[in-house]
């Protein structure tokens, strides 16, 4: 059975936004999602949110799946380059290596989101786990510049999605439901997208 684990975003809980939805949808289709609760949400860090989804994964191969939301992504990124399995591919909504000012313009924030963005990860690691990544980025998001959506597509060969005017994808944006996060999700769990 293809397994698929969802992590969501800073400061945010797996109840949140469109994570219920998706799972709910995917599950229609006989895949198992786990939508994960990551530690200490209002100060994520990369270790302790790493090997919260580390301690989550019951077995690492090609029916494994990633989907991950803001620094959920990032959480992702990080666990793969530390492994040396195949997978079975990635999905990544509003990510981020960089963040607009306006993100990060209070002091918290700034130094939650410092290691985040200046510890290195190995790109070509991650390219070594599967061939299967896609990114979602929203024309206007406050958080994330659309700069973000050239970084991926040259350092993961990520395939790309624009959606207009979502925001940071999220449900302070209103997104319970997004028909685009469904269809890529489907293809990439090669499960049909009906037209």
């Amino acid at each position: 059975m293809k397994q698929v684990y969802l992590i969501h975003c800073w400061d945010g809980t797996p109840e949140d936004g469109w994570y219920p939805w998706l799972k709910k949808e995917l599950e229609k289709d006989n895949i198992q999602v786990d939508v994960l609760t990551m530690p200490d949400t209002a100060n994520p860090t990369i270790e302790k949110w790493t090997k919260k989804l580390s301690d989550a994964i019951k077995s690492l191969d090609e029916n494994t799946y990633f989907i991950g939301h803001s620094i959920g992504c990032q959480t992702i990124l990080r666990y793969l380059e530390k492994q040396n399995k195949k997978v079975g591919g990635m999905l990544l909504i509003a990510p981020w290596l960089d963040l607009l000012p306006e993100a990060i313009e209070d002091e918290d924030s700034y130094n939650t989101a410092y290691p985040w963005i200046n510890t290195p990860i190995n790109f070509e690691k991650i390219k070594q786990t599967t061939n299967n990544i896609n990114c979602i980025f929203s024309d206007d998001d406050y958080f994330v510049s659309i700069e973000q959506e050239q970084i991926f597509q040259k350092k993961l060969n990520a395939k790309i999605a624009l959606v207009h005017q979502k925001g940071h994808i999220s449900q302070d944006d209103g997104v319970y439901e997004l028909k685009e996060i469904l269809d890529i999700a489907k293809n990439m769990l090669d499960i049909g997208v009906e037209i």
